[in-house]
């Protein structure tokens, strides 16, 4: 039939339009479906890390899964793993087709050796079978650098990194079937931001838009090499240039997605941020108010609540617990009238003398998930399992009130071992290369999966030479007027000083105090120190480093760990007293 004829079937069809429309009309006039809001879920998670396997951890929690405002007190409960995340997740979003999946950062990097053995392409492939839509990035997606983030979300096998091969399980790495977020990441040479600032989703005709961003610090807590071609620029004024963005566009319900975050005294669910504070709120103060959700990132803290009129989440981190969150939107304005959260529990299996905890059921580990982690296990076993030394007892990593910790110690000690053939005489560790404590099996031994969760960056260590008085001023760089909280690098066995945090910044390290091998340390004499490449560029602020001298580049650093463990057999654990606080 030609365009534009009047037959009979053409007839049929425009009465069958004419029929819908009336009946559309119907719905959305006499029935009052405008007055009907919009339901949608947000499923929101942060600073996953590749945690693909449960990360024996847990998650403090009302025992008997009571409700914060009832009287139960807390419990440790064990949580985590990817196959039984991907069932919650599925639950979740059984429960409404209006929903998104969204991660605040830190997806991939600092992962365990499942992940980052394969470039966390493991944990991409993972996300991509949970469908996740969009991830914010956050500081540790910088960890290999600009052009392998790229690689992250384009796909394919060319090479970026050193140390690591792509695709090394064999097949072609297809990339992120989701967005990756960068709203306040802008390429020096394009002035673009180096993926979209936001994305959208529709729901019933009603739009949301998803701005994602990192912290503006991330150049100092990323190794500056691979991040010299972009600018992180500041959080709030982007957020509300994007946000006015949006609302020229018709879009009127906003979500941040930021890798930025708080710490607040509240236990799980608790509906409030007692005690809240942290670099995230200086940014809440500046936003504006047309902003609904911020699903924060990077301090690993649950919370929700309502700041200033956002509503404020995290979920903590390493798959351990997932933020539901519930927005309903009015029809006309695409304007949120109601939003509500709380986190989810996603409970595992025990561990060691962690025991599973009534109240919180495991959900089953979802078949395609369980085959996706259970195969790259099983590629990783050879190295994850390999006995590389013995320990009586955990080695924590925890740090004392003056700042060291047992783990820590034992790290910087390894650093120094290893580097006294070029003449190391001190080792410093930033804190936060060590992820993780060294749990032994039951018979003692230290795997190399275990030592590897510890310090999984896989950092060279650069050995230099430093004046005693610079010595001084790298340790006064443990405190900064940027940082909310102090930076106490470990030290190595021999030399040892103290602080008064009493004392103005610049001036906190008594010099007195500063030892080595009990002789004071002289501020004209050259000592050789050893630090990590990661530091050694000017990571975490510690920027005398750059100033070093005669430069030698040596080991990875979780190499000269397994040879140090390898030679002490069982692993002691150190002494406090290197660091103490003045009196």
């Amino acid at each position: 039939m030609r365009p534009g004829s009047s037959g009979p079937a053409a007839r049929l069809l425009a009465g069958l339009g004419a029929l819908v429309l009336a009946g559309c009309a119907a719905l959305n006039g006499a029935s009052g479906n405008f007055d009907r809001p919009v339901e949608v879920k947000l499923i929101a998670f942060n600073d996953f890390h590749g945690n693909l396997e449960a990360p024996r951890a847990t998650i403090r929690a009302p025992e008997g899964g009571l409700s914060p405002g009832q009287e139960a007190r807390d419990v440790n409960v064990p949580a985590g793993g990817a196959a039984r995340f991907a069932t919650l997740v599925r639950v979740l979003a059984g429960r409404n087709p209006n929903h998104a999946i969204v991660s605040a950062g830190d997806m991939i990097g600092a992962s365990p050796l499942v992940s980052a053995l394969f470039l966390d392409e493991p944990t991409i492939e993972a996300m991509n079978l949970i469908g996740v839509d969009f991830n914010a990035v956050g500081n540790h997606e910088f960890d290999r650098g600009i052009a392998e983030l790229k690689r992250k979300q384009n796909g394919g096998c060319e090479r970026f990194v050193v140390s690591l091969e792509p695709c090394r399980a064999g097949h072609r790495f297809e990339g992120a079937k989701f967005q990756y977020l960068a709203a306040n990441v802008v390429d020096r040479a394009t002035g673009q931001t180096i993926f979209p600032a936001y994305g959208i989703k529709t729901f019933e005709g009603v739009r949301v838009g998803f701005i994602g961003l990192t912290l503006k610090g991330t150049d100092q807590i990323v190794d500056p090499t691979g991040i010299a071609s972009v600018e992180f620029t500041d959080e709030a004024t982007v957020i509300n240039a994007r946000a006015a963005e949006l609302r020229a566009q018709g879009v009127n319900a906003i979500v941040v997605l930021i890798h930025e975050g708080g710490y607040s005294k509240a236990r799980l669910n608790e509906q409030g941020c007692p005690g809240l504070t942290g670099d995230i709120l200086p940014i809440l103060d500046k936003l504006d108010a047309t902003v609904d959700v911020v699903a924060s990132a990077h301090t690993h803290q649950p919370y929700v609540c309502n700041y200033r009129g956002f509503l404020l989440t995290s979920a903590a981190s390493y798959g351990r617990l997932i933020t539901d969150i519930d927005l309903e939107l009015d029809r006309r304005s695409g304007r949120v009238v109601r939003k509500t959260a709380v986190n989810r529990v996603v409970a595992s299996e025990g561990f060691g003398d962690v025991t599973e905890q009534a109240g919180y059921a495991l959900p089953d580990r979802e078949p395609v998930m369980a085959s996706h982690v259970d195969g790259y296990a099983t590629r990783v076993s050879p190295f994850a399992n390999r006995r590389v030394g013995t320990a009586q007892a955990t080695l924590s990593s925890r740090e004392d009130a003056a700042g060291q910790s047992p783990l820590g110690s034992i790290l910087a000690d390894a650093d120094l071992e290893a580097t006294k053939p070029v003449g190391a005489r001190i080792a410093f560790l930033n804190p936060g290369s060590v992820r993780a404590p060294i749990e032994p099996a039951a018979d003692g031994a230290v795997t190399y999966g275990a030592l590897f969760r510890s310090q999984p960056f896989g950092n060279n260590l650069v050995t230099m030479t430093l004046s005693g008085a610079r010595i001084q001023a790298l340790l006064e760089q443990q405190w900064l007027p940027t940082r909310q909280q102090a930076q106490i690098l470990q030290v190595s066995q021999g030399f040892a000083y103290a602080y008064d945090v009493g004392r103005p910044l610049g001036s906190r390290v008594v010099a007195s105090t500063m030892r080595l091998d009990g002789r004071p340390i002289d501020p004209a004499m050259d000592y050789r120190v050893t630090v990590n490449s990661y530091m050694a560029s000017g990571g975490d602020g510690f920027t005398v480093l750059m100033e070093g001298r005669d430069k030698v580049t040596g080991l990875i650093d979780v190499d000269a760990a397994e040879a140090y463990f390898a030679a002490r057999l069982p692993m002691p654990s150190p002494a406090a007293g290197r660091i103490t606080l003045a009196r």
